[in-house]
C-alpha cells in the first residue's frame, strides 16, 4: 500500500523538463544582473509572454536579499509542463517575511518591505516561502499559456459568403534567413508582393526591409523573434517603392542536415492573413449537441478565427464594416477612462494614418448629432462643415456613426465613410449598431488585455529604468541615459533641456534620433527655437514650434524645387532640410523635470510627420521624467560638490614645482580614494632667503579630507616659520604646539624637513630632521645606499620635543630620495616591500636623472601587487648633476 502510495504521489509531481541556476553577491549591481539571467533563461527556453512578471518579481526578491538582508542571493529557474517556477533564496533565515493574510503587516507597496511579496500575490499563480537552518527560499510559479506545441484543429463549416475574402490569385513569399538574420532565399511570390528581385536581398538582413511595430511591454523584437522555434503575427516590409506593405507571417525555426540553424517566413498581405492564421486552439464543440449550421453573430462579422491582438481586431473590424455597408473608408475610436475623449485606434480608406491616436471629444457638439454616445448619420459633410473632423480634407461626403458599449458604459465608436452623399440611412445605420454590439465586448476585452500587457512592461520597464539611472552619477551620462531610454521605446526622437537656476534660460542638452544621420539637422533646427518654457505643472503639455518649424521648411522646401521665389517668417524655415522637417513633424510634447519643488529641466519627445502619442506612452513617459529628474539633480549636486571639494584639495598642493639652480628636484605624489587629489601624505619645496630653499615630506595619520586639513597647517606652517628664521628644530617644535592645539581634531604627524643650500662647487648642503618619518636614502655614484638621517619622534603626540638637525653633503651624481609609508609598507598578502626592498631598488638607479628615480620607485610599488594602492603616497627626488669637463 506504501510503494502504491509513494507511486502515485511520484506521477503526479511535475517533471522539470529544463533547469538553470545561479549565485549573485550582496552587491546593488547583482539585481540587474539577476534580471538579465531570468530574462535571457525564459527567452531561451522560448517563454516570452512571462518574461516582464519574471523579471518584476525576480528583481524585487533579488533586491531584498542583497540590499536589504545583505546576504548572497540563489536564483533557480525550473521549467516544467505546465509553467516555469523561480526560487530566489537568501542566507539570512531569521528576517521576518510578512504573510498574505495580514494587511497591516505587509504594508503598502511603496514600503521596500514586503513590496516583493506583494507583488508575488499580485502576478504570480501561486508563490510561498520556505525556511531552513541556514536559508530562507522565497519561490513563485508562472503558468504557461494555453498553447499546446503541435496542436492541429479545424473550423467549423461556414457559408460562403462567410469566407474570407483574397485575391484570385494568393501569393505566398517564402523567405528564408540564416543564423544571421540576413536573407538566404527568395521565391518568386516575394517579387511579386514587394517589388525586389532574389539578386537585390540575398545577404542583407530581414531588418533592413521589416517595419517592425514598437510598443512597449506589448510585442518582441525582430530579433528575438526570429529565434524562437515558431512565431506568428503582423509587420510590414518596406517594398521597392518605398511603401510599406502590411504583412501576416508565419515564422519557423528549422536547422540543417549539419545542425546550422535558420527560419523560414511566409508572409501574405494583411488582409489574406487567414490563409496563414493558426486556427482557434478551443476544443470543437460536441455535434451532437451543436447546430453545425448554426453561425456566431460575431464570427460572421469579423472573421474565424478572430485576431488576438487589441490592433489586429480593430483592424479587422473597420474592414469589415466598410465591407459590410460597401464604403469607402472606416474607422474606429476608442474611449479614454473618463469617457470625454475617443482616441483613435484603426481606420481604413482614409488618405493616411496620420489620425492614428489623435483625439477628439466625446460631446463634439449639441445634439445627438453632436454626441458620440448614440447613432448618427450625415447626408452631407458639406452642409456642416466640421461636424466630423476626422474626416476633414479627405474627400467623404457621407458617414454612419455608431457607439459602442459595453454595460451601458461608452468604450469607442465606430463610423463607415463614403466619397458620395445621401449614402446612409437609418437602416444602414440599424445594421451597423448591430454589428458594434456583437463587437464590442470582445474588443473591450483585448483593450484591458493590451492595458494589462503595458503595465507590467510599463512597470518591468521602469524598475530597469530606475537601476540604469541611479548606477551614474555623471551628469552627461545621466542625460545620454535619460534619451537612450525614450528613443525608440516611447519616442522617435527626444531632447533634453536643462536649467542651471531658475534665472537662467533652457539649455539643450542633448538630442538623440532613432535615425543617428539626423541628430545633427535636428539638433541644428531646436537650437534655432525658443526653448519651451519651464513650467512646472505635473503632465505632458504639447510644443508646437518644432511641427511649425517644419511646416514652415516643407513649404520652402516646395517652392524651390518648383523654382518660385518664396520667403518664410518662421527663422527655422531656410536652413532646415525636408529630413528633418519630415522627423519633427508630428506630434511633440514637454514634460517638466522637477527635483526637490525646482525646474532643472524639460524631457521633450517627438514623433515624425502626422503621428501623435498614446496616452499610455504618455503616462509611462511621465514615471521616466520624475525618475529622471531626480537622478539629474544627484548628478548635478554631485559634481558641484566634487568640483568644490577638488578646488579646495588643490589650494593644499604647491601650484608647481620649484626650480632649484644647481640641483634636480623631481615629485610624484598620489592620492588614495576616489575623487581626492589631497590626501594626509603632502610635500613642499619653497625659497627661504637667497641661495637656501626649504623642503619637506610628510605623512598625517589617515586619509581624505580630515587628513588633507591638517596638510593644510603643516604646509603652511613651514613656510611662515622658516621664512621667519627659524632653524629646522625649533620649526618643527612650534609646528608640533600648533597640531596639539588643536584638540579633538588634531592628528600625529610625520615630518622630514631640510633645508637645502646649493654650493659653489657643484655639490648641495642639506641639513634635515626626520620627524617619525621614513628615512632619507642616499645614493652615492658608486651604487651605495645607505640612510641620510636618524629617527626622532614623530609630531602631534608629545608636548617637549627635543629635536635635531643633521648635516648632509650631496657630491655631484648623488640622489636624496624621500618617500612616504605609502610606498614601504605596498604588500601583496604576507609580502611587503620594506625600507629593504626600496634600498635594493634605489642600488639600480645609478646614473638616472631625479624623474627617472622617482619614476622607477612608481612602478616597482605599482606593480608590487596587483590591487591598486589604498594608502596616499609622496615620491620627491633629488640629485645634484655631475660636473661637465671642459
Amino acid at each position: 500500500m506504501g510503494e502504491q502510495i509513494a507511486e502515485t504521489y511520484t506521477t503526479r509531481r511535475p517533471v522539470i523538463t529544463a533547469r538553470a541556476a545561479a549565485t549573485f553577491e550582496p552587491v546593488g549591481r547583482s539585481v540587474a544582473s539577476a534580471r538579465a539571467f531570468v530574462r535571457d533563461t525564459l527567452q531561451g527556453w522560448g517563454h516570452p509572454d512571462i518574461i516582464d512578471d519574471a523579471v518584476v518579481l525576480t528583481s524585487e526578491l533579488v533586491t531584498n536579499a542583497v540590499v536589504h538582508a545583505g546576504t548572497a542571493a540563489d536564483v533557480l529557474c525550473m521549467r516544467t509542463g505546465t509553467g516555469v517556477r523561480v526560487e530566489v533564496a537568501d542566507r539570512y533565515p531569521e528576517r521576518e517575511v510578512p504573510l498574505q493574510s495580514s494587511a497591516r503587516r505587509i504594508g503598502g507597496v511603496d514600503r521596500e518591505g514586503g513590496r516583493g511579496l506583494l507583488l508575488c500575490a499580485a502576478l504570480a499563480t501561486r508563490w510561498g516561502v520556505e525556511y531552513t537552518p541556514t536559508h530562507k527560499q522565497v519561490w513563485f510559479q508562472l503558468d504557461l499559456p494555453d498553447r499546446p506545441a503541435g496542436t492541429r484543429s479545424a473550423g467549423p463549416a461556414l457559408p460562403t459568403e462567410a469566407l474570407p475574402l483574397a485575391d484570385p490569385r494568393v501569393r505566398v513569399a517564402v523567405v528564408q534567413l540564416d543564423r544571421t538574420g540576413s536573407i538566404s532565399a527568395w521565391n518568386d511570390d516575394a517579387d511579386a508582393l514587394f517589388g525586389f528581385t532574389a539578386d537585390q536581398v540575398v545577404g542583407k538582413p530581414l531588418t533592413d526591409f521589416a517595419a517592425w511595430p514598437h510598443t512597449p511591454g506589448t510585442s518582441t523584437g525582430i530579433a528575438e523573434a526570429l529565434r524562437l522555434s515558431r512565431w506568428e503575427g503582423s509587420y510590414g516590409i518596406r517594398g521597392a517603392d518605398g511603401r510599406i506593405t502590411p504583412v501576416y507571417a508565419s515564422h519557423l525555426r528549422v536547422r540543417d542536415n549539419e545542425g546550422a540553424p535558420s527560419t523560414v517566413c511566409l508572409l501574405v498581405r494583411e488582409e489574406e492573413r487567414a490563409v496563414l492564421q493558426s486556427m482557434q486552439r478551443t476544443p470543437a464543440p460536441d455535434s451532437g449537441t451543436t447546430d453545425r449550421t448554426a453561425v456566431d453573430p460575431f464570427e460572421v462579422f469579423i472573421g474565424s478565427p478572430a485576431p488576438d491582438d487589441l490592433d489586429g481586431l480593430l483592424q479587422r473590424t473597420v474592414e469589415r464594416a466598410r465591407d459590410m455597408l460597401d464604403g469607402d473608408a472606416a474607422y474606429l475610436l476608442l474611449a479614454t477612462d473618463d469617457e470625454t475623449e475617443l482616441e483613435v485606434r484603426a481606420s481604413t480608406g482614409l488618405p493616411s494614418a496620420r489620425q492614428r491616436f489623435a483625439r477628439v471629444p466625446v460631446e463634439a457638439g449639441t445634439g445627438r448629432y453632436g454626441s458620440a454616445r448614440m447613432p448618427a448619420v450625415h447626408e452631407d459633410l458639406t452642409v456642416i462643415p466640421g461636424a466630423v473632423p476626422l474626416l476633414a480634407d479627405t474627400g467623404m461626403r457621407s458617414v454612419v456613426t455608431v457607439p459602442l458599449k459595453v454595460e451601458g458604459r461608452l468604450t469607442g465608436s465606430l463610423g463607415v465613410a463614403a466619397e458620395a452623399p445621401g449614402r446612409y440611412s437609418n437602416e444602414e445605420a440599424l445594421r451597423l449598431q448591430f454589428a458594434a454590439d456583437r463587437i464590442a465586448l470582445a474588443v473591450e476585452r483585448a483593450r484591458l488585455n493590451e492595458l494589462e500587457r503595458l503595465r507590467r512592461g510599463s512597470l518591468s520597464f521602469l524598475v530597469e529604468a530606475s537601476d540604469l539611472l541611479a548606477g551614474t552619477l555623471d551628469r552627461d551620462q545621466t542625460l545620454a541615459l535619460m534619451a537612450q531610454m525614450t528613443v525608440p521605446t516611447l519616442a522617435t526622437w527626444c531632447a533634453v533641456y536643462t536649467v542651471a537656476d531658475p534665472a537662467s534660460e533652457p539649455e539643450l542638452s542633448y538630442v538623440l534620433h532613432e535615425d543617428e544621420d539626423r541628430i545633427d539637422g535636428l539638433k541644428t533646427l531646436l537650437g534655432k527655437l525658443a526653448p519651451p518654457d519651464p513650467v512646472p505643472t505635473p503632465g505632458a503639455r504639447v510644443w508646437t514650434a518644432p511641427s511649425e518649424a517644419a511646416q514652415a521648411a516643407t513649404v520652402r522646401g516646395s517652392l524651390r524645387s518648383l523654382g518660385l521665389a518664396g520667403s518664410t517668417d518662421h527663422p527655422a524655415a531656410p536652413s532646415t532640410s525636408l529630413a528633418t522637417a519630415a522627423a519633427v513633424g508630428g506630434e511633440t510634447v514637454v514634460l517638466p523635470l522637477v527635483a526637490r519643488n525646482r525646474v532643472i529641466g524639460m524631457l521633450t519627445l517627438g514623433k515624425p510627420t502626422d503621428d501623435h502619442f498614446r496616452q499610455e506612452i504618455l503616462e509611462l513617459a511621465e514615471d521616466l521624467s520624475r525618475r529622471a529628474a531626480l537622478a539629474l539633480d544627484n548628478a548635478r549636486l554631485y559634481s558641484e560638490r566634487t568640483a568644490i571639494s577638488q578646488s579646495l584639495q588643490r589650494s593644499l598642493l604647491p601650484p608647481e614645482l620649484l626650480h632649484v639652480p644647481g640641483v634636480e628636484v623631481d615629485v610624484i605624489y598620489r592620492a588614495a580614494g576616489e575623487g581626492n587629489e589631497v590626501g594626509g601624505d603632502f610635500y613642499d619645496l619653497f625659497p627661504i632667503r637667497d641661495g637656501a630653499y626649504g623642503f619637506a615630506i610628510g605623512d598625517v595619520c589617515g586619509t581624505g579630507p580630515e587628513a588633507a586639513a591638517v596638510t593644510g597647517l603643516a604646509r603652511h606652517a613651514l613656510r611662515l616659520l622658516a621664512r621667519e628664521g627659524y632653524g629646522g628644530p625649533a620649526v618643527l617644535e612650534r609646528l608640533n604646539a600648533a597640531i596639539l592645539d588643536e584638540g579633538a581634531r588634531s592628528r600625529f604627524l610625520t615630518l622630514l624637513y631640510g633645508e637645502l643650500r646649493p654650493q659653489e662647487d657643484g655639490s648641495a648642503v642639506l641639513k634635515v630632521v626626520c620627524a617619525g618619518h621614513p628615512l632619507p636614502l642616499r645614493l652615492r655614484q658608486d651604487g651605495t645606499v645607505e640612510a641620510a638621517a636618524d629617527p626622532q619622534p614623530l609630531l602631534g603626540v608629545m608636548e617637549d620635543l627635543e629635536l635635531y638637525e643633521q648635516t648632509v653633503t650631496l657630491e655631484p651624481g648623488d640622489v636624496l630620495l624621500c618617500v612616504t609609508d605609502g610606498v614601504t609598507e605596498r604588500r601583496e598578502g604576507t609580502r611587503m616591500l620594506g625600507d629593504d626592498g626600496l634600498t635594493d631598488l634605489l642600488t639600480t638607479c645609478t646614473g638616472l636623472t631625479a624623474g627617472a628615480v622617482a619614476a622607477r620607485v612608481l612602478r616597482a610599488v605599482e606593480r608590487f601587487a596587483a590591487e591598486p594602492a589604498s594608502d596616499d603616497m609622496a615620491i620627491l627626488a633629488m640629485r645634484v648633476p655631475e660636473l661637465e669637463l671642459d
